[in-house]
């Protein structure tokens, strides 16, 4: 497997979810009337992160954090070459009226979280949904959708790839850019 070059490393990477937790902390205090989303499953690993951290920094136990699946509301759902393979939406509250926080690893072309918002309106009507991405490749975008709290944000050609790799996953946190996808694998 070739390398990638190294985007952040793994002191920047853990800065950058600390600033990320800072910056929702401004904007919604102790999470009274704010929920915290992973979309599965790159998603979960940003957002077990944030969630752990937030936790910690505000010293409390009780914001509502959920895991959603979005597989079977993607536009592409039955078009791809490969199977898709759904995750478990760990969800034990409605949106009703709250304040919610999504979270993804990389938001490319928008279509992830289109999906992750119509997915979402399964659990209620939420007054407000902010978008947190980790990466952020901004004009690779198909959809008029936009990341609230940026980790970095990445200019890359179209074929390029940026794979988030998770410690408990890959031994390390980083971020790598690749010329192309099959580069990364």
């Amino acid at each position: 497997m070739s390398k990638g070059k190294i985007i952040i490393g793994q002191e920047r990477f853990a800065l950058t979810i600390e600033r990320l937790c800072h910056q929702l902390i401004e904007q919604h205090g102790r999470f009274e009337h704010t929920c915290l989303i992973g979309i599965q499953p790159r998603g979960t690993h940003l957002s077990n992160r944030l969630y752990r951290r937030l936790s910690d920094i505000l010293s409390i136990d009780s914001i509502e954090y959920g895991k959603l699946d979005i597989t079977f509301y993607r536009d592409d759902f039955r078009t791809r070459v490969k199977p898709l393979y759904a995750s478990k939406t760990e969800m034990e509250f409605l949106v009703e009226n709250k304040r919610v926080v999504l979270v993804d690893d990389v938001l490319y072309t928008g279509r992830t979280v289109q999906a992750a918002l119509t997915a979402l309106n399964h659990y209620g009507r939420p007054r407000q949904v902010e978008l947190v991405s980790l990466v952020d490749r901004r004009f690779n975008r198909h959809l008029p959708i936009h990341s609230d709290y940026t980790g970095i944000r990445i200019d890359a050609l179209d074929e390029a790839y940026v794979r988030v790799e998770w410690a408990e996953l890959d031994q390390e946190d980083r971020i790598l850019l690749f010329a192309s996808k099959q580069e990364a694998e």
